[in-house]
């Protein structure tokens, strides 16, 4: 029974992100967000791919409802992530937003080919990135109704 009382769980978000200023810029823009949300940061690809298959360190990580990813990466650059994450079936569902500072329509092209869920350009203004962020809290963790990945 639902217990209205009770409040939703938090929504599991994996930031797949090098860059510390945006890491923390988004954790900010997140708090400031209406929904309550748990952010798991990763620096690079492998280890993006780690926490989603339970890897390593990441035994205990939780499935991620939403995943930020963006695609200039070390190790393992985003395009392979997204690749990776697609065509696995445990995976797949998983809704990504690529969210990186390019703008070639090569890159557009090529995440979307690849089955990614949404691609939103980084702004370089600080006061417009958490803009770019709380728009992402608002749609995707407010409006769309996320799949149940349990």
């Amino acid at each position: 029974m639902n217990d209205p009382t009770r409040a939703a769980p938090p929504v599991e978000i994996l930031l797949v992100e090098d860059n510390p200023g945006d890491e923390r810029l988004t954790r900010e823009a997140l708090k400031e967000g209406k929904v309550y949300s748990n952010l798991h940061w990763v620096k690079d690809g492998v280890e993006a791919l780690d926490f989603l298959r339970r890897k390593g360190k990441y035994g205990a990580a939780p499935r991620p409802d939403i995943i930020l990813l963006d695609l200039n990466l070390p190790k393992k650059d985003g395009r392979e992530v997204l690749q990776e994450i697609k065509k696995d079936d445990q995976l797949k569902r998983i809704p990504v937003v690529i969210l990186t500072t390019s703008k070639a329509e090569e890159d557009v092209l090529k995440t979307y080919n690849l089955h990614a869920n949404c691609y939103v350009t980084k702004p370089v203004d600080l006061e417009k990135f958490i803009v770019v962020v709380k728009s992402i809290d608002a749609f995707w963790l407010t409006v769309v109704t996320l799949p149940n990945g349990h």
